[in-house]
Protein backbone atom coordinates (compact mmCIF):
# COMPACT_ATOMS: atom_id res chain seq x y z
CA UNK A 1 0.00 0.00 0.00
CA UNK A 2 2.82 2.72 1.33
CA UNK A 3 4.68 1.71 -2.09
CA UNK A 4 1.56 2.02 -4.09
CA UNK A 5 1.11 5.72 -2.38
CA UNK A 6 4.82 6.09 -3.24
CA UNK A 7 4.70 5.43 -6.49
CA UNK A 8 1.95 7.48 -7.48
CA UNK A 9 3.32 10.25 -5.95
CA UNK A 10 6.24 9.90 -7.88
CA UNK A 11 4.28 9.80 -10.88
CA UNK A 12 2.73 13.21 -9.43
CA UNK A 13 5.87 14.88 -9.51
CA UNK A 14 7.46 13.43 -12.58
CA UNK A 15 3.61 14.63 -14.97
CA UNK A 16 4.28 18.39 -13.09
CA UNK A 17 8.01 18.36 -13.80
CA UNK A 18 7.36 17.36 -17.32
CA UNK A 19 4.29 20.21 -17.71
CA UNK A 20 6.53 22.56 -16.39
CA UNK A 21 9.07 21.57 -18.70
CA UNK A 22 6.73 21.89 -21.71
CA UNK A 23 6.43 25.82 -21.08
CA UNK A 24 7.76 29.36 -22.21
CA UNK A 25 7.77 31.72 -20.06
CA UNK A 26 7.38 35.37 -21.27
CA UNK A 27 8.86 38.55 -20.04
CA UNK A 28 5.57 39.49 -18.66
CA UNK A 29 5.98 36.20 -16.59
CA UNK A 30 2.72 34.89 -18.10
CA UNK A 31 3.46 31.54 -20.11
CA UNK A 32 2.39 29.41 -23.11
CA UNK A 33 2.89 25.77 -23.69
CA UNK A 34 5.02 24.43 -26.53
CA UNK A 35 1.78 23.48 -28.39
CA UNK A 36 0.72 27.21 -28.16
CA UNK A 37 3.81 28.30 -29.63
CA UNK A 38 4.28 25.45 -32.56
CA UNK A 39 -0.09 26.06 -33.09
CA UNK A 40 1.24 30.25 -33.86
CA UNK A 41 4.00 29.46 -35.27
CA UNK A 42 2.40 27.33 -38.12
CA UNK A 43 -0.28 29.43 -38.63
CA UNK A 44 2.31 32.56 -39.41
CA UNK A 45 4.34 30.47 -41.56
CA UNK A 46 1.08 29.53 -43.70
CA UNK A 47 -0.59 33.26 -43.79
CA UNK A 48 2.63 34.92 -44.55
CA UNK A 49 4.15 31.99 -46.68
CA UNK A 50 7.61 31.15 -44.83
CA UNK A 51 9.30 28.73 -46.44
CA UNK A 52 11.30 27.35 -43.39
CA UNK A 53 11.60 28.32 -39.73
CA UNK A 54 14.05 27.37 -37.26
CA UNK A 55 13.40 28.83 -33.31
CA UNK A 56 15.12 28.66 -30.08
CA UNK A 57 13.76 29.90 -26.73
CA UNK A 58 15.87 30.92 -23.80
CA UNK A 59 14.41 31.09 -19.82
CA UNK A 60 16.50 31.61 -16.92
CA UNK A 61 19.58 31.84 -19.67
CA UNK A 62 19.17 28.05 -21.08
CA UNK A 63 17.26 27.12 -24.13
CA UNK A 64 14.18 25.65 -23.31
CA UNK A 65 12.53 25.35 -26.73
CA UNK A 66 14.18 24.78 -29.74
CA UNK A 67 12.62 23.43 -32.95
CA UNK A 68 12.45 23.77 -36.68
CA UNK A 69 9.37 24.31 -39.30
CA UNK A 70 9.22 23.90 -43.32
CA UNK A 71 11.57 23.11 -45.56
CA UNK A 72 15.19 23.18 -46.46
CA UNK A 73 14.01 23.21 -49.83
CA UNK A 74 10.64 24.02 -51.16
CA UNK A 75 11.02 21.56 -54.46
CA UNK A 76 12.19 18.39 -52.52
CA UNK A 77 9.81 18.71 -49.34
CA UNK A 78 13.16 18.08 -47.62
CA UNK A 79 12.71 19.27 -43.68
CA UNK A 80 14.54 21.54 -41.89
CA UNK A 81 16.49 20.03 -38.71
CA UNK A 82 18.65 21.78 -35.39
CA UNK A 83 21.19 20.70 -36.94
CA UNK A 84 21.03 21.92 -40.92
CA UNK A 85 23.36 24.23 -42.17
CA UNK A 86 22.00 27.93 -42.57
CA UNK A 87 23.59 31.19 -43.76
CA UNK A 88 23.94 33.23 -40.75
CA UNK A 89 24.01 36.74 -42.74
CA UNK A 90 24.65 39.95 -39.80
CA UNK A 91 24.44 37.32 -37.15
CA UNK A 92 28.09 37.04 -38.39
CA UNK A 93 28.57 41.12 -36.81
CA UNK A 94 27.23 39.01 -33.03
CA UNK A 95 29.57 36.62 -33.05
CA UNK A 96 32.67 38.44 -34.32
CA UNK A 97 31.95 41.33 -31.92
CA UNK A 98 32.53 38.73 -28.80
CA UNK A 99 35.36 37.71 -30.93
CA UNK A 100 36.70 41.26 -30.44
CA UNK A 101 35.59 41.81 -27.17
CA UNK A 102 37.41 39.02 -25.68
CA UNK A 103 40.49 40.24 -27.82
CA UNK A 104 40.00 43.53 -25.49
CA UNK A 105 39.74 41.62 -22.36
CA UNK A 106 43.29 39.32 -23.10
CA UNK A 107 44.75 42.97 -23.92
CA UNK A 108 45.62 41.92 -27.52
CA UNK A 109 43.78 45.41 -28.84
CA UNK A 110 42.24 48.57 -27.48
CA UNK A 111 39.12 49.77 -28.53
CA UNK A 112 40.05 53.36 -29.08
CA UNK A 113 43.13 53.03 -30.93
CA UNK A 114 43.41 54.29 -34.02
CA UNK A 115 43.51 50.77 -35.66
CA UNK A 116 45.81 51.89 -38.57
CA UNK A 117 48.35 52.12 -35.39
CA UNK A 118 48.77 49.05 -35.44
CA UNK A 119 50.17 48.11 -38.68
CA UNK A 120 54.10 48.93 -39.78
CA UNK A 121 52.76 50.59 -42.83
CA UNK A 122 49.67 52.07 -44.13
CA UNK A 123 46.70 50.11 -44.49
CA UNK A 124 46.61 50.67 -48.79
CA UNK A 125 49.88 49.67 -49.07
CA UNK A 126 49.16 46.09 -48.24
CA UNK A 127 48.21 44.16 -51.75
CA UNK A 128 44.89 42.21 -51.54
CA UNK A 129 45.23 38.56 -51.08
CA UNK A 130 41.21 38.27 -50.99
CA UNK A 131 38.48 38.59 -53.93
CA UNK A 132 37.97 42.21 -52.96
CA UNK A 133 37.79 43.09 -49.03
CA UNK A 134 41.12 43.57 -48.14
CA UNK A 135 42.15 45.91 -50.99
CA UNK A 136 42.17 49.24 -49.44
CA UNK A 137 44.12 50.80 -52.20
CA UNK A 138 41.02 53.67 -52.48
CA UNK A 139 42.58 55.05 -49.59
CA UNK A 140 46.27 56.16 -50.43
CA UNK A 141 44.88 59.46 -50.48
CA UNK A 142 42.17 59.42 -47.54
CA UNK A 143 43.47 60.61 -44.32
CA UNK A 144 39.79 60.36 -42.09
CA UNK A 145 40.63 56.30 -41.92
CA UNK A 146 43.38 56.98 -39.67
CA UNK A 147 40.75 58.10 -36.82
CA UNK A 148 38.97 54.80 -37.49
CA UNK A 149 39.29 52.65 -33.75
CA UNK A 150 37.64 49.08 -33.03
CA UNK A 151 34.82 51.03 -30.93
CA UNK A 152 34.29 52.56 -34.22
CA UNK A 153 33.25 49.78 -36.25
CA UNK A 154 31.91 48.06 -33.60
CA UNK A 155 28.98 50.56 -33.26
CA UNK A 156 28.93 51.50 -36.39
CA UNK A 157 30.79 55.07 -36.53
CA UNK A 158 33.63 54.40 -38.76
CA UNK A 159 32.23 56.49 -41.72
CA UNK A 160 32.23 53.19 -44.37
CA UNK A 161 29.49 53.17 -46.07
CA UNK A 162 27.30 49.60 -45.80
CA UNK A 163 29.37 48.20 -49.00
CA UNK A 164 32.19 49.51 -51.00
CA UNK A 165 29.54 47.96 -54.13
CA UNK A 166 27.09 50.78 -52.83
CA UNK A 167 29.15 53.67 -54.62
CA UNK A 168 29.22 54.81 -57.52
CA UNK A 169 32.29 53.82 -58.44
CA UNK A 170 32.38 50.66 -56.02
CA UNK A 171 35.43 52.27 -54.24
CA UNK A 172 36.03 51.74 -50.29
CA UNK A 173 36.17 55.47 -48.81
CA UNK A 174 35.19 57.41 -45.78
CA UNK A 175 32.37 59.24 -46.11
CA UNK A 176 32.04 61.36 -42.68
CA UNK A 177 34.21 61.92 -40.24
CA UNK A 178 34.81 59.01 -38.14
CA UNK A 179 33.21 58.71 -34.68
CA UNK A 180 30.75 61.45 -35.52
CA UNK A 181 27.29 59.94 -36.20
CA UNK A 182 25.71 56.18 -37.07
CA UNK A 183 25.86 54.49 -40.56
CA UNK A 184 25.06 50.52 -40.58
CA UNK A 185 28.51 49.37 -42.33
CA UNK A 186 30.00 45.73 -43.11
CA UNK A 187 33.04 47.56 -44.40
CA UNK A 188 33.76 48.92 -40.83
CA UNK A 189 33.95 45.71 -39.36
CA UNK A 190 35.66 44.34 -42.26
CA UNK A 191 38.63 46.87 -42.07
CA UNK A 192 38.63 45.60 -38.48
CA UNK A 193 38.92 41.81 -38.95
CA UNK A 194 41.54 42.73 -41.50
CA UNK A 195 43.87 44.79 -39.14
CA UNK A 196 43.39 41.93 -37.01
CA UNK A 197 44.21 39.71 -39.20
CA UNK A 198 47.30 41.31 -40.30
CA UNK A 199 48.32 42.14 -36.83
CA UNK A 200 48.30 38.78 -35.29
CA UNK A 201 49.14 36.78 -38.26
CA UNK A 202 46.42 34.69 -37.96
CA UNK A 203 43.16 34.17 -39.98
CA UNK A 204 39.75 35.10 -38.84
CA UNK A 205 38.64 31.63 -39.04
CA UNK A 206 41.34 30.56 -36.70
CA UNK A 207 40.61 32.93 -33.97
CA UNK A 208 36.78 32.07 -34.44
CA UNK A 209 37.68 28.68 -33.84
CA UNK A 210 39.76 29.25 -30.91
CA UNK A 211 38.15 31.87 -28.99
CA UNK A 212 34.67 31.43 -29.80
CA UNK A 213 33.64 27.84 -31.93
CA UNK A 214 34.97 25.64 -29.51
CA UNK A 215 34.68 26.97 -26.14
CA UNK A 216 30.92 27.07 -26.83
CA UNK A 217 30.35 23.96 -28.67
CA UNK A 218 30.00 25.34 -32.42
CA UNK A 219 30.56 22.16 -34.29
CA UNK A 220 28.72 23.33 -37.46
CA UNK A 221 29.98 26.54 -38.12
CA UNK A 222 32.27 28.22 -39.79
CA UNK A 223 32.95 31.81 -41.60
CA UNK A 224 33.55 29.78 -45.08
CA UNK A 225 32.25 26.95 -46.93
CA UNK A 226 33.27 24.17 -45.55
CA UNK A 227 32.42 20.35 -47.15
CA UNK A 228 30.60 18.88 -44.52
CA UNK A 229 28.07 21.27 -44.96
CA UNK A 230 27.38 19.89 -48.13
CA UNK A 231 24.81 16.67 -46.29
CA UNK A 232 22.41 18.97 -44.99
CA UNK A 233 21.91 22.70 -45.86
CA UNK A 234 19.17 25.34 -46.73
CA UNK A 235 18.52 26.64 -49.70
CA UNK A 236 17.35 30.39 -49.30
CA UNK A 237 13.95 30.91 -50.82
CA UNK A 238 12.10 34.14 -52.55
CA UNK A 239 8.61 35.50 -51.76
CA UNK A 240 6.97 33.40 -54.09
CA UNK A 241 8.89 30.19 -52.28
CA UNK A 242 11.48 29.81 -55.43
CA UNK A 243 14.58 28.81 -54.18
CA UNK A 244 17.78 30.87 -54.58
CA UNK A 245 20.81 29.20 -55.74
CA UNK A 246 23.58 28.87 -53.05
CA UNK A 247 26.77 31.27 -52.78
CA UNK A 248 29.53 28.80 -51.25
CA UNK A 249 32.89 31.08 -52.63
CA UNK A 250 32.85 33.45 -49.92
CA UNK A 251 36.19 34.45 -48.71
CA UNK A 252 35.76 34.46 -44.85
CA UNK A 253 33.92 37.77 -43.58
CA UNK A 254 33.48 39.02 -40.31
CA UNK A 255 29.80 41.24 -41.08
CA UNK A 256 28.32 38.50 -43.51
CA UNK A 257 29.67 35.32 -44.23
CA UNK A 258 28.64 33.10 -41.25
CA UNK A 259 27.52 29.61 -41.86
CA UNK A 260 25.61 28.08 -38.61
CA UNK A 261 22.88 25.95 -37.23
CA UNK A 262 20.29 26.40 -35.00
CA UNK A 263 22.10 24.37 -32.58
CA UNK A 264 25.03 26.41 -32.88
CA UNK A 265 23.61 29.63 -32.98
CA UNK A 266 21.59 28.46 -29.56
CA UNK A 267 25.32 27.27 -27.70
CA UNK A 268 26.44 30.63 -28.90
CA UNK A 269 23.71 32.31 -26.75
CA UNK A 270 23.55 30.32 -24.21
CA UNK A 271 27.54 31.09 -23.99
CA UNK A 272 26.30 35.13 -23.64
CA UNK A 273 24.05 35.00 -21.44
CA UNK A 274 25.93 32.58 -19.19
CA UNK A 275 29.39 34.53 -19.57
CA UNK A 276 30.97 31.43 -20.21
CA UNK A 277 33.01 33.13 -23.11
CA UNK A 278 33.79 36.49 -21.97
CA UNK A 279 33.91 38.13 -17.95
CA UNK A 280 30.76 39.84 -17.23
CA UNK A 281 31.94 42.93 -17.11
CA UNK A 282 33.24 42.45 -20.66
CA UNK A 283 29.79 41.54 -21.46
CA UNK A 284 28.00 44.57 -20.10
CA UNK A 285 30.77 46.39 -21.46
CA UNK A 286 30.03 45.04 -24.74
CA UNK A 287 25.93 45.73 -24.20
CA UNK A 288 26.59 49.21 -22.80
CA UNK A 289 25.17 51.90 -25.13
CA UNK A 290 27.58 53.89 -27.47
CA UNK A 291 25.11 56.29 -29.14
CA UNK A 292 21.57 56.71 -29.15
CA UNK A 293 19.45 56.09 -32.55
CA UNK A 294 16.84 58.56 -33.70
CA UNK A 295 16.10 57.82 -37.12
CA UNK A 296 12.65 56.99 -38.44
CA UNK A 297 14.04 53.39 -39.82
CA UNK A 298 17.35 51.80 -40.21
CA UNK A 299 17.67 51.59 -43.85
CA UNK A 300 16.51 53.28 -46.62
CA UNK A 301 14.28 57.34 -47.02
CA UNK A 302 13.62 57.40 -43.78
CA UNK A 303 17.21 56.25 -42.11
CA UNK A 304 18.06 59.91 -42.96
CA UNK A 305 14.96 61.52 -41.15
CA UNK A 306 14.65 61.50 -37.54
CA UNK A 307 11.72 60.81 -34.77
CA UNK A 308 11.56 60.29 -31.02
CA UNK A 309 8.70 57.03 -31.28
CA UNK A 310 11.60 54.92 -30.13
CA UNK A 311 13.10 57.52 -27.53
CA UNK A 312 10.49 55.36 -24.91
CA UNK A 313 12.93 52.27 -25.63
CA UNK A 314 16.03 54.45 -25.49
CA UNK A 315 17.15 52.61 -28.62
CA UNK A 316 20.87 52.69 -28.77
CA UNK A 317 24.06 50.05 -30.19
CA UNK A 318 25.94 49.24 -28.42
CA UNK A 319 29.05 46.80 -29.51
CA UNK A 320 28.27 44.88 -32.27
CA UNK A 321 24.51 45.01 -30.81
CA UNK A 322 22.20 47.14 -31.42
CA UNK A 323 20.42 47.73 -27.71
CA UNK A 324 16.89 48.86 -25.59
CA UNK A 325 15.96 49.56 -22.73
CA UNK A 326 12.91 48.01 -21.44
CA UNK A 327 11.07 47.17 -17.75
CA UNK A 328 13.25 44.16 -17.99
CA UNK A 329 16.22 45.73 -18.39
CA UNK A 330 18.47 45.64 -21.59
CA UNK A 331 17.73 44.27 -24.56
CA UNK A 332 20.26 42.67 -26.76
CA UNK A 333 19.42 42.40 -30.27
CA UNK A 334 20.89 41.62 -33.88
CA UNK A 335 18.89 40.84 -37.01
CA UNK A 336 20.63 38.80 -40.31
CA UNK A 337 19.70 39.44 -43.84
CA UNK A 338 20.36 37.95 -47.00
CA UNK A 339 19.08 36.87 -50.65
CA UNK A 340 16.65 33.89 -48.85
CA UNK A 341 17.66 34.22 -45.49
CA UNK A 342 16.12 36.36 -42.52
CA UNK A 343 17.07 36.18 -39.00
CA UNK A 344 16.58 37.99 -35.40
CA UNK A 345 17.83 37.40 -31.71
CA UNK A 346 17.08 39.47 -29.04
CA UNK A 347 17.96 38.62 -25.27
CA UNK A 348 17.45 39.93 -21.84
CA UNK A 349 20.06 38.93 -19.78
CA UNK A 350 18.33 40.60 -16.54
CA UNK A 351 15.65 38.50 -16.92
CA UNK A 352 17.74 35.11 -18.48
CA UNK A 353 15.01 35.98 -21.66
CA UNK A 354 15.69 35.51 -25.36
CA UNK A 355 15.08 34.13 -28.62
CA UNK A 356 16.66 33.13 -32.05
CA UNK A 357 14.69 33.23 -34.71
CA UNK A 358 16.39 32.09 -38.22
CA UNK A 359 14.42 31.66 -41.70
CA UNK A 360 14.95 30.76 -45.30
CA UNK A 361 12.32 32.97 -46.69
CA UNK A 362 12.55 36.49 -47.97
CA UNK A 363 8.63 36.55 -45.85
CA UNK A 364 9.96 35.40 -42.81
CA UNK A 365 10.47 39.57 -41.28
CA UNK A 366 6.62 39.71 -41.75
CA UNK A 367 5.90 37.54 -38.83
CA UNK A 368 8.72 38.28 -36.52
CA UNK A 369 6.58 41.35 -34.88
CA UNK A 370 3.95 38.62 -34.17
CA UNK A 371 6.54 35.64 -33.04
CA UNK A 372 8.67 37.88 -30.39
CA UNK A 373 5.44 39.09 -29.02
CA UNK A 374 3.41 35.80 -28.87
CA UNK A 375 6.65 34.00 -27.58
CA UNK A 376 8.41 35.54 -25.35
CA UNK A 377 6.14 38.99 -25.07
CA UNK A 378 8.55 41.08 -26.29
CA UNK A 379 6.28 44.56 -27.19
CA UNK A 380 9.68 46.04 -27.31
CA UNK A 381 11.51 45.54 -30.38
CA UNK A 382 11.20 48.49 -32.57
CA UNK A 383 9.92 46.14 -35.67
CA UNK A 384 9.01 49.29 -37.81
CA UNK A 385 12.58 50.88 -37.41
CA UNK A 386 14.08 47.67 -38.75
CA UNK A 387 11.98 47.48 -41.93
CA UNK A 388 9.68 44.39 -39.99
CA UNK A 389 6.49 45.63 -41.82
CA UNK A 390 4.00 42.58 -40.87
CA UNK A 391 2.07 40.60 -43.57
CA UNK A 392 -0.96 41.73 -42.71
CA UNK A 393 0.35 45.42 -41.75
CA UNK A 394 -1.64 48.59 -43.81
CA UNK A 395 0.01 52.11 -43.42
Amino acid sequence: MIKNILTLFLCIIQLKSTSHGQSINRLDDSKISFAEADRKINSLMKAANVTGLAIAVFNKNEPVYKKTFGYKNAETKAPIKTSTNIYGASLSKAVFAVLVMKLVEEGTIDLDKPLQQYLPKPIYEYPPVMKWHDNYSALKDDSLYKKITARMCLDHTSGFPNWRWYEPDQKIRVKFTPGSRYYYSGEGMVYLQVVIEKMLGRSLEELMLEKIFIPSGMKMSSYKWQPKFEEDYCLGHDSKGKPYEKDKDNDARSPSTLETTLDDYTSFTKAVLKNSILKPATTKQMFTPQLRLRSIQQFGLYSERDTTANDVIQLGYGLGWGLLQSPQGTGAFKEGHGDGFQHYSIIFPKKGIGIVIMSNSDNAESVFKYLLEYIIGDTYTPWYWQNYSPYDYKQ
